[in-house]
């Protein structure tokens, strides 16, 4: 290559480092500005630091023990070569080589040592975790080794194993390259074809690299404990593992000791050849197939499959231990629940517990209707689902749907939308809307409650006041914050007289508005040159030079969305993919569920997060987890975010944890506060957290059952049905926040709930909830008898849309060209020694800017035979207790799911009406049955011949001259009440 060749490439070079250090820099440099505003410097300067020296001391050794051997292979050349064609060839390489022998090594070297310290450095978590294990006080059931050590420091042992595997075969590589070109090892010419020297050199690392195995032999024994068992379809090792894998791993452990041995003795010391280190290594590799293959296998088809259900016994009942320890579920709470009561009770009408609380406003559906009643400028947002918390007004308490009013950059116009106004005036939302989650308006709209704008600018009904009082409204800290185009603000920028941040309309028209200037400690200060240089490298934008709108009062707000921002505090955590507000002490915080997990708990069964966690609601309002394979979790921190000036709090929930012990101690003992330091105003927001609860209940479908046997068979097992108005959708129902009372509960609770079902079946299995008592969490599950006829939530669904020909009619009539009807969570309420099932609906016209109104509740009880479509909750009820102690709900005439008819008075029966009635009995009983089984293909059949009876039976009544008895119909639609007022309980 030319000078001016060089020239070039080394500019090029340069210039490439300078920008690509220049870039990390900035990076660095702007964290560490980030941590100093939250308060978490010692987050950044720990993780930094660790990263660092790993990156350094594996990166070093790597590059030692490569470079090293590659210049040990130099100097172990022959000084005499016998001439040779193939020794002529390799002269024009070592002519290249020798001159610059060193730097040619140490450039090699370093590359491999930058390319291993990189990826050492992102291993930085299992060293911290491995330098702070803490012990589990729970050893495993074959070593009798506390977990922690599998926890903390078996990932980073096999970590290490894998960098010496990796080191010494780069080393054999090498050193063999470098002594073939110099003539230690030859493919050509008499005698012997390598040298003495190259010999020793290569047999050593070939023994150095046995060694290794036999270390891994010994941590696999380990790793047994943490493998898949094909045999009984859990985790854990079984009894072919024990007896037969598990002593065979030791007895190649010893091998590979002796053949270590045998390579450097054998080939420098005794025969001087490879002959027999060729002929260890070829037994090392038959003894691995034939004691680690052949034998285990043998041992598995041959003594373990033909009785697995009784060898694998006490292994299996190691894995349900296990499993039920790691995912918090051994102290769950079980109870029978006979729901044999098949007629609404006629306390359903007099209830003060359950029925008041029934929550009709689904969060899911009820944003759109917060957006438009409640947003008055376009910009103005809810997101995609609201959420659901529980507050104490005028000595009542109980479940609200809130939201905060967010903007959203998206929905900026073209004006609107440029960097001054994105940046510098639409910087934050305003206020918390809440709507009682048991009452809507005559419309069907949410009763608001709280955070009005101005002069209460909606026209949907309200309350005349402030129900929930919030000191400060303004939201610069949100879920829509980075997602619609907008991730930092800049703030705080205008004089004393000169307030330029949009605040909020005022007015009854809300045409006029009302601007802001932001004075809170959040942000970091932007006011100096250096610190507008540094972001406008940053974001990449030159305003940060240019603009007016930057002042010397100017702070910067970014990571603005609470789930990212307590992620970068506390890398360790999973997130909830569900943060949701709460009023504390007059300011709004958002309230985050931090997760500590593990993938390598002894026994227990592990699972994929983002697939367990996946459900209906799932990427519209709830973030999806990422695909982390774990197999233990705990809620061990309660995070929380201020909404206005961004302060992250991390408190210590579950102080049994040994993992958050370790993390805590990791980052110097005071990264997280202590659970007695939190505030009591604040617990009383603390919910269930809904990722982990439905990771509890889908292993609870499984782990409910503790006896091996009947694990193994698979009998009992549950499932979570579908979305009961979509199950051929193929995903999961979501579970649903209540404030009720379920049996064995001393008062309403606020809890989560959810339905399942026998696996491959329809009907109600039990119902799982999860909740806090004193401050603790609590699973409960109350499981139905096996052959219970109760209809579980897609059954249920279909019965109470499809099998009543006057709620039929009802629904199609709401449903047209024009507009659409949706249905909310169908809850299931366990009541009176039976089950009611209440599902919401609304309509939504087709029109632009419609949302879903409440129009009609659905209503169930028993086994289905009571359905009622009413307009509200209220009526629904009454209209459920009058069929109750009436006997039965009204005779349908296509489809029926009612009880069949009698003859009015006391006729008595001609024997052809007799029969009529006879085949009528019949029908419905088969129809019943049908159901129970889930069998709905059956139960169409049923259906028509229902059907035809109820025909046949009409037809023999006319015949006879008889007159059958009319009943009361169903719910049909009335005229909304005229008042203003808020309609309880829908």
């Amino acid at each position: 290559m030319s000078r001016r060749g060089r020239v070039t490439v080394g500019v090029l070079i340069g210039v490439f480092l300078l920008f690509t250090l220049l870039g990390w820099a900035v990076e660095a440099w702007t964290d560490w500005l980030w941590f100093d505003e939250v308060q978490y410097t010692q987050v950044f300067t720990d993780v930094l630091t660790t990263r660092i020296l790993l990156f350094l001391a594996v990166g070093l050794a790597m590059a030692v023990v490569v470079g090293g051997n590659l210049y040990l292979a130099y100097r172990l050349r022959p000084l005499l070569r016998p001439h040779s064609a193939e020794q002529a060839t390799l002269e024009r390489y070592r002519m290249v080589l020798s001159p610059r022998i060193g730097t040619w090594i140490a450039a090699l070297a370093a590359i491999i040592g930058l390319f291993a310290g990189l990826s050492a450095q992102g291993r930085w978590s299992q060293w911290m975790l491995f330098r702070n294990a803490q012990p589990f006080g729970v050893k495993d059931p074959e070593f009798g080794v506390d977990i922690g050590f599998y926890v903390f420091e078996y990932p980073f042992w096999r970590y290490l194993l894998g960098v010496g595997f990796t080191a010494v075969v780069l080393s054999v590589l090498g050193a063999l390259a470098v002594h073939y070109v110099f003539g230690g090892v030859r493919l050509q010419g008499i005698g012997d074809r390598m040298t003495t020297a190259a010999r020793a050199h290569l047999t050593s690392l070939v023994a150095v690299f046995v060694l290794l195995k036999a270390i891994a032999y010994v941590l696999d024994r380990r790793a047994l404990l943490l493998s898949y068992n094909e045999g009984t379809k859990l985790y854990g090792a079984g009894y072919a593992d024990i007896n037969a894998l598990l002593p065979a791993k030791e007895i190649l452990a010893y091998i590979s000791i002796v053949v270590a041995i045998a390579i450097v003795l054998f080939s420098n010391a005794v025969m001087r050849n490879l002959v027999w280190p060729g002929v260890s290594l070829a037994l090392l590799g038959i003894s691995a197939v034939a004691i680690g293959g052949i034998y285990p296998w043998a041992v598995q088809t041959f003594e373990v499959n033909p009785s697995v259900r009784d060898k694998e016994r006490p292994y299996i009942e190691r894995s349900i231990q296990a499993t039920r320890d790691a995912f918090g579920l051994t102290d769950t709470k079980s109870a029978n629940y006979q729901a044999n009561n098949l007629v609404p009770p006629a306390t359903l009408a007099t209830d003060t517990s359950v029925v008041p609380n029934i929550r009709l406003l689904d969060p899911a559906l009820v944003s759109q209707a917060f957006t438009q009643l409640q947003q008055v400028r376009g910009f103005y947002d809810f997101g995609e689902k609201l959420d659901i918390d529980r507050y104490t007004v005028n000595g009542k308490t109980q479940d609200y749907v809130v939201g905060m009013r967010e903007i959203n950059y998206g929905k900026l116009t073209e004006q609107q939308g440029n960097w001054i106004n994105r940046h510098t005036v639409y910087t934050h939302g305003y206020g918390l809307v809440s709507a009682p989650a048991n009452q809507v308006c005559p419309g069907g709209q949410p009763y608001f409650v709280s955070g009005f704008l101005g002069e209460q600018a909606s026209k949907a009904c309200s309350s005349a006041s402030e129900q929930i009082k919030v000191d400060q409204p303004r939201i610069y800290y949100g879920e829509l914050m980075g997602q619609t185009g907008a991730d930092y603000a800049i703030v705080g920028q205008a004089d004393a007289d000169r307030n330029v941040e949009f605040d909020r309309p005022i007015g009854s028209t809300g045409e006029q508005g009302q601007y802001y200037t932001y004075d809170g400690t959040g942000g970091v200060e932007i006011g100096s040159f250096t610190r507008r240089l540094l972001y406008s490298i940053k974001e990449r934008e030159s305003n940060f030079m240019l603009s007016d709108a930057v002042t010397d009062n100017s702070k910067l707000l970014y990571v603005r969305n609470p789930r990212d921002r307590v992620e970068k505090v506390a890398p360790f955590l999973t997130i909830d993919g569900d943060p949701y507000p709460a009023v504390v002490d007059g300011r709004i915080k958002w309230i985050l569920d931090g997760y500590t997990t593990s993938g390598t708990y002894p026994y227990s069964e592990r699972i994929n997060l983002q697939a367990e966690t996946r459900d209906e609601l799932t990427g519209t309002g709830t973030f999806a987890l990422a695909r982390e394979d774990v197999n233990y979790i705990r809620n061990s921190v309660k995070a929380t975010v201020d909404a206005y000036d961004g302060t992250v709090t991390l408190y210590q929930f579950d102080e049994t944890d040994p993992v958050l012990k370790a993390w805590n101690k990791a980052f110097g003992g005071e990264l997280v506060k202590p659970k007695s330091e939190i505030p009591q105003e604040l617990a009383q927001h603390f919910r269930y957290p809904a990722d982990l609860f439905k990771v509890q209940r889908n292993m609870l479908s499984r782990y409910h059952v503790q006896d091996p046997g009947d694990f193994f068979s698979g009998s009992d097992f549950w499932e979570v049905p579908n979305a009961p108005d979509d199950p051929d959708s193929d995903v999961k129902q979501p579970p649903y926040y209540l404030m009720t009372q379920f049996p064995g509960q001393d008062q309403p609770r606020f809890q989560l709930t959810s339905a399942v079902t026998p696996l491959g079946r329809q009907n109600l299995a039990a119902l799982i909830s999860g909740s806090y008592v004193d401050d603790k969490p609590q699973l409960a599950v109350w499981e139905l008898p096996d052959q219970t006829a109760v209809s579980g939530p897609v059954q249920v669904h279909q019965q109470m849309t499809n099998t009543v020909a006057q709620i039929r009619t009802d629904l199609n009539l709401l449903q047209s060209n024009q507009a659409r009807v949706l249905y909310g969570n169908l809850l299931s309420l366990p009541f009176g020694d039976g089950m009611l099932y209440v599902e919401p609906v609304y309509v939504q016209s087709n029109q632009e800017n419609a949302y879903p109104l409440l129009q009609k509740v659905l209503l169930s009880y028993g086994d289905g035979s009571y359905v009622v479509l009413a307009n509200s909750l209220a009526d629904g009820i009454k209209e459920l207790v009058r069929q109750g102690q009436q006997g039965g709900a009204p005779p349908p005439t296509s489809g029926g799911e009612n009880p069949p008819p009698t003859t009015g008075g006391n006729q008595a029966l001609t024997p052809e009406l007799a029969a009529a009635a006879d085949r009528v009995e019949s029908a419905w009983a088969e129809v019943k049955a049908a159901r129970a089984a889930g069998d709905f293909e059956r139960e169409g059949r049923a259906l028509k011949a229902f059907d035809d009876a109820m025909t046949a039976f009409q037809a023999a009544l006319n015949a006879a001259g008889a007159a059958p008895s009319t009943p009361a119909p169903s719910a049909t639609p009335s005229a909304p009440p005229a008042t203003p007022s808020p309609t309880p309980g829908g």
